[in-house]
């Protein structure tokens, strides 16, 4: 934000305490602000907009905050939602716990009830401080207006230090708006005899004890720059060098990155010297979660298959940002004779259920560079045949992937359309998975293109998150392609944010694996217990209702129409049109035996 600024815009500083929230944001370069209106709120929403800040309004709080996670894993600044206060702020826990194991960094604002009538039985008033305690790294309540630019800066601070993840603010109404329509709230019943003066001179004492200091904290946040993102920290030199003495000597290591190795990937040319320091090393490497796409779709070190095999077949592991969680099978998917090198953020998450050989506390991203660095040049190639040897494993994988595709099913094998979709997918795309059994599927199939080209829920494992991610991807990533893989059970949550995305021009590209059913639920439930129930849906016709919702509605039905379909949508996302396609699945038995526990 700029420290010099014009007379009308020093004047709208000082009207009401929600131009100072959105003061803050400007200064942190938010420049999207996904919220659902409410009154409480309607201050900060209004005062964004004349901030130039877009408002994003989506159709439930859940999709603010996931829109709000998802630029924060694209950008590397904390994402910010905004919801009412009760049912506003009830409906975003679920994104919020999301947020939280996902380690995403993000500030939720939240309105809360006037400060006088706090606990006293108001609209919407409950007790949200004690309900989101245990689901984000702190809350924050506003005493009063002079409170809020600092509490904010704080909480965009706490958000991504250390292990990121996300804040709560709580804003009481009678803050936000400006002093004279709060003394008119407050003053507005007259009588009562003398019971009635002394109650409206407290309230008017109140009122000014609120609004004392204002004026000074409206001059401060007009005369600072733009603040500075705070990077995650670095881990020290010695382990680092401890872990490059110990890959030096290694004959068969493997890297595993996951999601909390990009959390500075957003920024700057990060991602790109993350890349190329993996490249580098010349290690066999296997991406999980959001590092899906940082060495590109042709990488030769990386491995997509038999990874548990290449586990228990390594004499070194390094883990950067992966937990032994169910993910590695609470660490047995590693042998028992392996070193186990360690690179997290979290040293409580580096020690689950598997202590590491040689701890590196910080940022894996940053270890992977460092490593990089301290390893002697040239190296990688001592692993050529080792990588060879897992390269021939994944090739046979894929032949076998490639060969199920041929398989006959009622309407689209599911694994043929995504090597059809594979084979179209642009070098400037993002890829958001939403589903069960199909986004799994898409997952063996599909190579995103470029670091920070996939969004998944995370280790939560969370339903719902397709609209407010791929909304949030379009708003980050304009000239990108965006395709949002749903399932058909998934795309019920969020399938309104198509109406969001026609509204403000995100022309994104959804997909709805339709089979009439939760497949991945099904697949063991039938087997193991004969009953179906609570697992079969209809066939809909998805299409139409992303017709009613302003987007376009396409429909596949056999495979020799998949071709021309995706070439429709991709023309019809250029021009500016959210689409989304029904496809019909057939049954397949792929991933039978896949649920995790």
């Amino acid at each position: 934000m700029s420290e010099v600024r014009d007379e009308a815009a020093d004047k709208r500083a000082v009207e009401h305490g929600g131009d100072l929230v959105a003061g803050v944001l400007e200064r942190h370069g938010v420049d999207s602000l996904y919220a659902l209106c409410g009154g409480h709120i309607s201050p900060i929403l209004a005062a964004a907009k004349a901030r130039g800040i877009a408002v994003v309004d989506v159709r439930d709080e859940a999709s603010a905050v996931f829109a709000a996670d998802a630029t924060a894993r694209l950008t590397g600044v904390p994402g910010v939602a905004a919801v009412t206060a009760g049912p506003g702020v009830t409906n975003a826990v679920t994104a919020l716990k999301n947020a939280q194991m996902a380690q995403t960094p993000l500030v939720l604002l939240g309105g809360a009830t006037a400060t006088v009538l706090k606990g006293r039985g108001s609209l919407q008033d409950i007790d949200q401080i004690s309900l989101l305690a245990s689901t984000v790294k702190r809350t924050f309540t506003a005493a009063t207006v002079r409170d809020l630019p600092e509490m904010v800066e704080e909480a965009f601070g706490v958000a991504a230090d250390g292990v990121p993840g996300p804040v709560f603010v709580e804003l009481p109404v009678d803050l936000l708006y400006a002093e004279e329509v709060v003394r008119e709230w407050y003053g507005a019943k007259k009588g009562g005899g003398l019971a009635g003066w002394f109650l409206r001179r407290y309230l008017s004492w109140h009122v000014k004890r609120l609004f004392a200091g204002q004026k000074e904290a409206a001059a401060e946040l007009a005369t600072s720059g733009r603040a500075v993102p705070l990077p995650p920290p670095a881990p020290e030199a010695k382990p680092v060098e401890r872990a490059a003495s110990r890959l030096a000597g290694a004959k068969r290591p493997v890297l595993v990155i996951g999601s909390q190795a990009m959390v500075g990937a957003g920024r700057d040319d990060a991602a790109a010297e993350l890349a190329a320091a993996v490249e580098r090393l010349g290690v066999p490497t296997f991406l999980a979660g959001g590092a899906r796409g940082l060495l590109g779709a042709g990488s030769e070190i990386q491995m997509r298959h038999k990874r548990t095999k290449a586990l228990k077949g390594a004499d070194l592991v390094i883990l950067a940002g992966v937990p032994c969680d169910f993910r590695l099978d609470y660490g047995r998917s590693i042998g028992r004779k392996a070193k186990l090198v360690a690179a997290n953020l979290s040293c409580e998450e580096m020690r689950r259920n598997r202590r590491p050989d040689l701890e590196v506390e910080g940022d894996p991203g940053r270890f992977l560079v460092g490593l990089a660095a301290a390893l002697p040049e040239g190296k990688g190639e001592r692993w050529s045949k080792w990588r060879d040897e897992l390269a021939g494993r994944d090739a046979e994988r894929d032949a076998e992937i490639a060969a199920m595709a041929g398989e006959e099913t009622d309407h689209v094998h599911p694994i043929a359309f995504f090597r059809a979709l594979d084979a179209v997918l642009p070098e400037d795309s993002v890829l958001v998975g939403d589903g069960g059994d199909f986004v799994a599927t898409a997952s063996y199939v599909l190579r995103p293109r470029g670091p920070l080209s996939w969004l998944d829920p995370g280790v939560f494992g969370t339903l719902g998150v397709g609209g407010g991610f791929a909304l949030a991807a379009k708003r980050c990533r304009p000239s990108a392609e965006v395709w949002l893989i749903w399932g058909d059970g998934s795309a019920g949550y969020s399938l309104a944010e198509i109406d969001t995305c026609a509204r403000h021009g995100l022309p994104v590209i959804a997909v709805i694996g339709n089979d009439g059913g939760w497949t991945q639920i099904a697949r063991e439930q039938v087997e193991v217990l004969g009953d179906d129930v609570g697992t079969v849906l209809e066939r809909n016709d998805y299409e139409r209702v992303a017709e009613g919702y302003g987007g376009v509605g396409l429909r596949i039905e056999r495979e020799e129409e998949i071709a021309a379909t995706l070439a429709e949508a991709q023309r019809l996302a250029r021009a500016g049109r959210p689409v989304v396609i029904n496809l019909l699945l057939g049954k397949t038995d792929f991933r039978k035996g896949s649920i995790s526990m």
